[in-house]
């Protein structure tokens, strides 16, 4: 029986991930999940393909959404959730060419973040709220009408299964290349007791006691290849491998791109609660998702 084992969320774009017990799913994704992200001047997100350093800042969320940030070196800091009717600045910020509304966080910690990410030569950088989460709309070619996501990558929610993550590292030690862990790919949801590279097929799952379309295959990069504990690079793997063995439209691809679905009689922004130990049946299935 395939259960959730795994349960995950970043707070902020490409910094260091909570491991979670429990967790509310919203239609954008997992409650308090990348709404905050660091950008250039252009509002372009700056990410670990940019900085793997960013690994290393650790991130608390508080209830009142505010952030908790402590620094590879360990001095800490509270940053308040930035809200325009306080008088918070409006911006862009930019994802992967898609733009939206958001807020700049305060100057000090504009000014904390600077003192702290050089030298680099990404000009300006400044940390950003996503204060409305209607604000960035999914790729209508994977989404129904006024579907939108965080500031994740590109979906809701990725979910990645054990099994492939086996299968994965006897390729990588069939050329005696080390193993690597889940973390390296960021996963919301990790799921134990599939086949490996089943989820590639999953048109719709259960998770618990929600649902969701499963849409699309993950188009990995270069973040694979970074150490999620200590930020460094660790070569080229395991991107090498994936791009051999598990290419799909022209995309090295792992793990399932996921939109949650809306209960019957629920109409708020939380839709219900997915925990550890969840049992996980897929309810449609199909051929092969797209890739791209």
């Amino acid at each position: 029986m395939p259960l959730l084992t795994g349960l995950h969320r970043y707070p902020v774009k490409s910094m260091y991930r909570q491991d979670l017990t429990h967790a509310t799913v919203e239609p954008w994704g997992l409650r308090g999940d990348r709404r905050w992200m660091l950008a250039r001047p252009s509002g372009l997100a700056v990410t670990q393909r940019d900085l793997p350093e960013l690994a290393r800042y650790r991130i608390e969320l508080a209830d009142d959404d505010a952030l908790l940030v402590t620094s590879p070196e360990g001095d800490a800091l509270r940053i308040p959730a930035p809200r325009v009717r306080d008088g918070a600045i409006r911006t862009e910020g930019d994802v992967f060419g898609t733009r939206f509304a958001a807020v700049e966080a305060d100057p000090k910690a504009q000014l904390w973040f600077a003192e702290r990410l050089g030298p680099h030569q990404l000009g300006e950088i400044r940390l950003l709220h996503l204060e409305d989460p209607l604000a960035r709309h999914i790729a209508p070619a994977f989404s129904a009408p006024g579907e939108t996501v965080s500031l994740a990558d590109g979906f809701p929610l990725l979910v990645t299964t054990t099994a492939s993550l086996a299968a994965l590292n006897e390729y990588l030690a069939a050329s005696e290349r080390p193993a690597v862990p889940i973390e390296r790919f960021r996963p919301n949801l990790v799921v134990d007791g599939t086949g490996p590279w089943e989820e590639e097929g999953w048109h719709r799952v259960r998770v618990g006691e929600l649902t969701f379309r499963a849409v699309k295959l993950c188009g990995r990069c270069i973040v694979t290849t970074t150490d999620q504990e200590s930020g460094e690079r660790m070569g080229q793997e395991p991107l090498r491998t994936l791009t051999k063995h598990r290419r799909f439209d022209k995309k090295a691809v792992f793990g399932v791109n996921l939109i949650p679905e809306r209960p019957d009689q629920v109409t708020g922004p939380a839709l219900g609660t997915v925990r550890v130990g969840d049992q996980v049946t897929v309810l449609a299935r199909g051929e092969r998702l797209p890739a791209a």
